[in-house]
């Protein structure tokens, strides 16, 4: 891939964003991966490949360093299969740095509220980083937590009104 340098002798990156963003860091992921080619963060998303996931829709980004593997995992349904991303990047360079950051500032709360014992549901608010579109309510159950079970949706209810309630939310 032959990359055009832009502005200061940098490259440009290798990727189309939608209109108003700007890529702000970006890494080459190796061949041969379920997802490759350019991986890139915008203040609003992460494109993996042609594909944009907003940072608030991003459950969790790790990095392996041993393996070079990045994780990417996007919010999903309870019960349903994640969409996950797993990338190879030699040289990840700002992208990391990146990705920290953008996916802890799209958390606004993270509560956990116990059910049996230490058990229980996390009640999850994200926002956009633009902040131009309301919160995104999410719960995510521990191991042996029935989402279906009355006792726990009525838990999960009163948890996200005294959340809602924290915020600012009606």
């Amino acid at each position: 891939m032959r990359l055009r340098p832009s502005g200061a002798g940098r490259p440009r990156p290798p990727i189309r964003v939608a209109a108003g963003e700007r890529v702000l860091a970006w890494a080459v992921a190796n061949a041969g991966e379920a997802t490759e080619g350019v991986v890139a963060g915008t203040r609003d998303a992460l494109y993996v490949g042609p594909t944009r996931v907003a940072w608030e829709l991003v459950e969790a980004a790790d990095w392996d360093r041993d393996t070079s593997v990045l994780r990417v995992r996007e919010v999903g349904s309870w019960g349903e299969r994640r969409p996950e991303h797993l990338l190879t990047i030699e040289e990840p360079g700002r992208l990391l740095e990146l990705v920290r950051e953008r996916v802890t500032a799209s958390v606004v709360l993270q509560r956990h509220v116990p059910i049996e014992g230490r058990r229980g549901l996390r009640v999850i608010a994200r926002r956009a980083p633009r902040g131009d579109r309301p919160i995104t309510w999410v719960y995510e159950y521990d191991a042996g937590i029935d989402p279906s079970d009355p006792e726990v949706q009525r838990v999960a209810d009163e948890a996200l009104a005294a959340a809602r309630g924290e915020v600012g939310e009606v």
